[in-house]
C-alpha cells in the first residue's frame, strides 16, 4: 500500500541516500526500536500474498474498542497535509476522560495544566502556554468563559465529541489558527453512519482516596442517538452528557514567616508571625448538549446544522482560621505576648501567645459558566469541478460568579491563647472556637480601613461572543499539473468581550458601629481548620448574606481596572493549492497557501486619576476608548515526500501569529505621582498592542503500517519576530487628566504631564525549538503470542531562548522562562483488548513550568508549578453475544500516583501551595444498540 493517495501511479527510480544530522541520528535510534515490527510485517505481507493466490475468499476483520480509536486517529494523521495529532472516540460517546483536555494531554507535544481540584482545562502545545493556541469546534473559532481568549477545554465533555485534530503546522484553509497550534474539536456526522445507533453510558465515581479528609463522590451519564430518515437524505444526532459530584475535602496551610519578640527582656525568634489553615470542599455539575441535523437531498448539496451547549457550575467552600501571633495591638485587640515558652539558643521551640483574636473564615466561591455554539454549513457542488460552501456561525460564553468572604471572631473581651510547637503545623486554642456561644460575626481586624469590613463580596461577570461568515470555493484541477486542487475564500468575524466586577463591603445589618456583632446563624456545625487541627464554627455564608449583612458598594482604582470591553473585527482572505507532483523522482503531495488578515481592535475602559481625590475610594475616573488596526500576510507550505514502503518525510515552512491576550488589550489604566522620580507614573493595558508573530519550520519522518501502527520523529523551530512583554514606556498623560487639572511637582513647582506607563508592549527576538518522538504499535506484529497487546508512547523535549521579566507571585526579580514551557513531556499507554476483555494503563508526565492561577482579587497571576506524573488504569469487558450483547462494564482508576498540585516561589523548596489530589475510582456500564 502506498502512503500517498495519487491521481496517477508513478515509478520511483533508484534509491535515495540521506545524510543524518545528530538529531536525525537520534531519531534513527528511536525508529530502530520498531525494526522487529517492520520485519514481522514484511514477512506477514509475503505470507498473506501467497495465501491470497490460492484462496479467493476475502475475510473482513472488524476493529472495535481501543484499537478502533487508535487506528482512526492514525488514519487522520497519515492522510493530513499538515503535521497533526489526532484523537478518535473508541466508540460512540466513549472518549474515556472527564474532559477532552485529559485526552489531549496524551498526544505528542501536548500537555495540560490542572487546577487545584485536579481538573484538566488549559492546553499547552509544544511548550507554549494556552495563549499561543486556539480552539475550534467543527472548524469554527470558539470564545471562552475566562478573562482572555484561551479556551477552557473542561467545558467540552469528551463523550459528545467524535474526535479531535491538533494542527501543529498551519493549513491555509483553517481560519483562527494559533502560533503553537490549533485544536479542532469535532462532532459526529450522522449520514456517515450506516444506520440507527444509540449508546448509553453511566459511571459512578469515588474520589479523594488516599487523602485524610472526607471522600468525594459523583456520577457521569451520557446518552447519544444517531438516525437517518427520508431514504438517508436526513440525518440527526443528539447527545447529552451530565457530570455531577462532590470533591474530596482538602486542606491548605500558610505560615506568615518567622519573626522576633521580647520575652523577659530577651529578644527571641518565634517560628511564625501568624498562620492560617483552611479546609476546602468542592462541588461541580456540568450538563452538555450536542445536536447535528444533516440534510443531503442529492450528491451535489449538503446542509449541516451544528448545535452545542454546555453549562458548568462549580462551588468551593472554605472554612478556616487566620491567627495573628505577633500582633502589636489595635482598637480591635490588645498586644499579644509570649507565654511559657521553651527557648533554645534564642529560638522559641514551643509556647503560647495570648490576646489573640483569630479571624474565623467561612467563604464561598461560585462560578456558573455557560457556552453556546451554533453553526450552519451549506455545501454545493456547482459542476464536475467547482464546489462552493457558505458557513454561518455564532458562539458565546458567559461566566457569572459570587466570591463571598465572611469573618467571625471571639468577642473583644474574650481573646484566646494559641499554643504552638516549632516545626509542627498543629496549634491549640484555649477558647473553644467551635462553640457558637464563643463566636460572633464581626469586623475583627479593621481590614476596611476607614470603612467597616465584616466581610467582602465580589460579583464577577464575563461575556464573550463571536459571529462569523465564511464563503469559499474549490476546484479539482486537471491531470498533468503539479497541483491537484485550488481553494479560496473569505471569513469575516466580529468578536466582543466584556468583563466587569461589582464589589462590596459587608457590615452587620442594623448597626453602624465598627464593633457591631451578630450571633452565628442557626444550624451551624463544626469543621477542622485544615492542618492546624483547631475546630472552628462552620455555617452557610450565602444564606447569611441577606439576613445578617448590609452590602455597601466599594469603588477603588483596582476595581475600575477590572472593568473593560474589547472589540475585535478580523477579516481573513485565503487561498490554497493542493500539491501532487514529483521532485527528484520522489512522489510529493501537500499544500501551499496564503492568508491575508486585516484586524481592527479597540477597547473601552476606565482611566483613574490617582492624583486627585481625598483617597482611593474617591478618585476621579474617565472613560477611555482606544485601538488600532494592522495587517498580516501568513504564507504556509506543507510537503510530504513518499519514500516508499509507507515511509514519509514531511517538511513545512510558515509564518504564524497569536493574538494578544484580551486583558492585555484593555484600555484600563491608572496613574499618580511618583515621588522617587518626581514624575507621573502608571500602569494598565494597551489596546494598541499587536500579536505575537513568528516564522516556523518543521521536519518530520513517519513510518506507517497501514493504519495499524506508526512511528515518527519530528523537529520544529519557531523564530519569534515579536512577543509581548510588560515594560515601562514614556507617556504623555495630558489626555487622561480628569477635568483638565494639571498637577505640579512638589519639588520644582513645574507642571507634570509626562512620565512612564507600565503596559504590554511588543518586544523582539527569541526562539522556541523542540524534538518529538512518537510510536503506536500493536505488539502482534512482533509475535502472535502478544496478540491483543499494544503500546502508544511519545516524548518531547522543548527549549526556548526567550527570557522575560519575572512577574510570578512574590518573585525575587530577574527573568523567567516563557509561560507554559515544560522542558520535557512524555506519555506512555499500554493496552490489551481481545475477546471482549480490555485493559489500559496510561501515564503522562510534564516537567516544571510557569502557569497562571486565579487570585483572590479576581485577576490571573503567573506562578511556578511543579511538574507532575499521572497514572490512570482502565479495565473493561464487553459481552459478545446473546441478549446482553454490546453491554460492557468498565472500571477506571485515575491518578494512581496520587500527584499533587504544587506551586512554589522561584525555588522548589519555597513552596506556596501543596495540594494532594488523591486517587479516584469509577465503575461504569455502557450499552450500544
Amino acid at each position: 500500500m502506498n502512503l500517498i493517495n495519487k491521481r496517477t501511479a508513478r515509478t520511483v527510480p533508484g534509491t535515495i541516500a540521506f545524510k543524518l544530522s545528530p538529531v536525525a541520528a537520534g531519531c534513527a535510534v528511536f525508529m530502530a526500536l520498531t525494526s522487529h515490527a517492520a520485519l514481522a510485517q514484511e514477512t506477514s505481507t509475503q505470507d498473506a500474498a501467497a495465501t491470497g493466490a490460492t484462496n479467493s475468499a476475502i475475510q473482513t476483520v472488524q476493529v472495535t474498542g481501543i484499537r478502533r480509536g487508535i487506528e482512526a486517529a492514525i488514519s487522520v494523521k497519515k492522510n493530513s497535509d499538515s503535521i497533526v495529532e489526532a484523537i478518535s472516540a473508541e466508540d460512540l460517546g466513549k472518549l474515556p476522560d472527564q474532559s477532552i483536555a485529559e485526552s489531549l494531554a496524551r498526544l505528542p507535544g501536548v500537555t495540560t495544566q490542572r487546577d487545584v481540584h485536579g481538573n484538566a482545562s488549559i492546553i499547552s502545545i509544544r511548550g507554549m502556554s494556552g495563549d499561543f493556541s486556539t480552539g475550534l469546534l467543527n472548524g469554527r473559532e470558539q470564545v471562552s468563559t475566562g478573562d482572555s481568549r484561551t479556551i477552557e477545554f473542561d467545558q467540552y465533555p469528551g463523550e459528545l465529541l467524535s474526535g479531535v485534530t491538533v494542527y501543529k503546522t498551519p493549513d491555509a484553509a483553517v481560519v483562527g489558527q494559533g502560533l503553537s497550534g490549533t485544536v479542532d474539536l469535532r462532532t459526529v456526522r450522522p449520514l456517515d453512519f450506516k444506520g440507527r445507533t444509540m449508546a448509553v453510558n453511566y459511571r459512578r465515581e469515588k474520589s479523594g482516596l488516599g487523602l485524610d479528609y472526607s471522600k468525594g463522590s459523583g456520577n457521569r451519564f451520557t446518552w447519544s442517538y444517531i438516525d437517518q430518515f427520508a431514504n438517508r437524505q436526513i440525518g440527526i444526532a443528539f447527545g447529552f452528557a451530565r457530570l455531577q459530584g462532590t470533591g474530596p475535602a482538602n486542606s491548605r496551610f500558610n505560615g506568615w514567616g518567622g519573626g522576633t519578640t521580647t520575652y523577659n527582656g530577651q529578644t527571641v525568634n518565634i517560628p511564625q508571625n501568624g498562620a492560617e489553615g483552611f479546609t476546602e470542599t468542592y462541588r461541580q455539575a456540568r450538563n452538555g448538549l450536542m445536536g447535528v441535523v444533516e440534510f443531503r437531498p442529492s450528491r451535489e448539496f449538503t446542509s449541516t446544522l451544528d448545535l452545542f451547549y454546555s453549562q458548568y457550575d462549580r462551588s468551593t467552600r472554605n472554612v478556616g482560621i487566620q491567627m495573628p501571633l505577633n500582633d502589636g495591638g489595635s482598637v480591635y485587640d490588645a498586644a499579644s505576648t509570649l507565654v511559657n515558652p521553651v527557648i533554645s539558643g534564642g529560638n522559641v521551640m514551643s509556647g503560647s501567645v495570648n490576646n489573640v483574636r483569630p479571624i474565623i473564615r467561612n467563604d464561598n466561591e461560585v462560578w456558573n459558566d455557560r457556552t453556546r455554539s451554533i453553526g450552519w454549513n451549506n455545501k454545493l457542488k456547482l459542476n464536475q469541478d467547482w464546489t462552493a460552501s457558505l458557513d454561518l456561525s455564532f458562539n458565546d460564553a458567559k461566566r457569572e460568579g459570587v466570591n463571598l468572604e465572611t469573618y467571625a471572631s471571639t468577642a473583644v473581651n474574650n481573646p484566646t491563647t494559641i499554643g504552638f510547637t516549632r516545626g509542627s503545623l498543629g496549634y491549640t486554642s484555649s477558647v473553644d472556637l467551635s462553640n457558637p456561644a464563643n463566636i460572633v460575626l464581626t469586623d475583627p481586624q479593621g481590614w476596611g480601613g476607614t470603612d467597616i469590613q465584616a466581610g467582602y463580596v465580589k460579583f464577577p461577570h464575563v461575556y464573550d461572543r463571536l459571529g462569523a461568515v465564511r464563503f469559499d470555493v474549490s476546484r479539482d484541477l486537471p491531470e498533468g499539473l503539479p497541483f491537484s486542487k485550488f481553494s479560496a475564500g473569505v471569513n469575516l468575524s466580529n468578536r466582543s468581550k466584556t468583563r466587569s466586577y461589582q464589589e462590596g463591603l459587608l457590615s452587620i445589618k442594623g448597626d453602624t458601629s465598627r464593633f457591631a456583632t451578630a450571633p452565628v446563624p442557626a444550624g451551624s456545625s463544626t469543621m477542622v481548620a485544615g492542618l492546624t487541627g483547631i475546630n472552628v464554627v462552620s455555617y452557610d455564608p450565602v444564606a447569611a448574606l441577606n439576613s445578617v449583612y448590609t452590602v455597601s458598594a466599594k469603588q477603588h482604582p483596582d476595581i475600575y481596572n477590572k472593568d473593560w470591553v474589547v472589540r475585535e473585527k478580523v477579516d481573513t482572505a485565503f487561498t490554497k493549492l493542493g500539491i501532487d507532483t514529483q521532485a527528484f523522482g520522489i512522489p510529493l503531495r501537500g499544500s501551499a497557501g496564503l492568508q491575508y488578515i486585516h484586524t481592527q481592535q479597540e477597547s473601552t475602559a476606565f482611566s483613574v486619576d490617582k492624583i486627585q481625590g481625598s483617597d482611593d475610594l474617591h478618585r476621579p475616573t474617565a472613560t477611555v476608548t482606544d485601538g488600532t488596526s494592522y495587517n498580516d500576510v501568513l504564507p504556509s507550505l506543507n510537503l510530504i515526500g513518499d519514500l516508499g514502503n509507507q515511509q514519509a518525510l514531511r517538511f513545512s515552512l510558515e509564518k504564524i501569529m497569536a493574538r494578544p491576550q484580551l486583558q492585555q488589550m484593555r484600555a484600563s489604566g491608572g496613574f499618580g505621582y511618583d515621588a522617587s522620580k518626581d514624575m507621573l507614573s502608571g500602569s494598565g493595558g494597551n489596546p494598541r498592542v499587536k500579536p505575537f508573530r513568528a516564522k516556523g519550520a518543521d521536519l518530520s519522518f513517519e513510518k506507517y503500517w497501514d493504519s495499524q501502527a506508526y512511528v515518527s520523529a519530528a523537529v520544529f523551530y519557531r523564530k519569534l519576530d515579536s512577543y509581548i512583554i510588560n515594560t515601562d514606556a514614556s507617556m504623555d498623560f495630558t489626555p487622561y487628566l480628569v477635568g483638565g487639572f494639571v498637577p505640579k511637582s512638589p519639588i520644582t513647582g513645574a507642571p507634570l504631564t509626562t512620565g512612564t506607563f507600565n503596559t504590554p508592549m511588543n518586544g523582539t527576538g527569541g526562539n522556541i525549538k523542540g524534538v518529538e518522538l512518537a510510536a503506536s504499535l500493536p505488539l502482534k506484529v512482533l509475535t502472535r503470542y502478544l496478540d491483543g497487546f499494544g503500546v502508544v508512547a511519545n516524548v518531547a523535549q522543548n527549549a526556548s531562548s526567550v527570557a522575560i521579566p519575572n512577574t510570578t507571585d512574590n518573585g525575587t526579580g530577574g527573568n523567567m522562562a516563557l509561560p507554559g514551557l515544560s522542558k520535557r513531556t512524555a506519555s506512555l499507554t499500554v493496552y490489551y483488548e481481545k475477546n471482549g476483555f480490555s485493559a489500559r494503563a496510561a501515564e503522562s508526565y510534564r516537567g516544571d513550568f510557569i502557569g497562571d492561577v486565579a487570585t483572590n482579587t479576581g485577576d490571573r497571576q503567573l506562578t511556578f508549578i511543579e511538574g507532575t506524573k499521572v497514572l490512570d488504569l482502565q479495565f473493561g469487558y464487553e459481552i459478545q453475544s446473546g441478549p446482553a450483547k454490546n453491554l460492557s462494564f468498565l472500571l477506571q482508576m485515575n491518578n494512581m500516583s496520587n500527584s499533587h498540585f504544587k506551586r512554589y516561589r522561584d525555588k522548589k523548596d519555597n513552596v506556596i501551595e501543596d495540594r494532594p489530589l488523591g486517587r479516584s475510582i469509577l465503575f461504569g456500564l455502557n450499552y450500544k444498540m
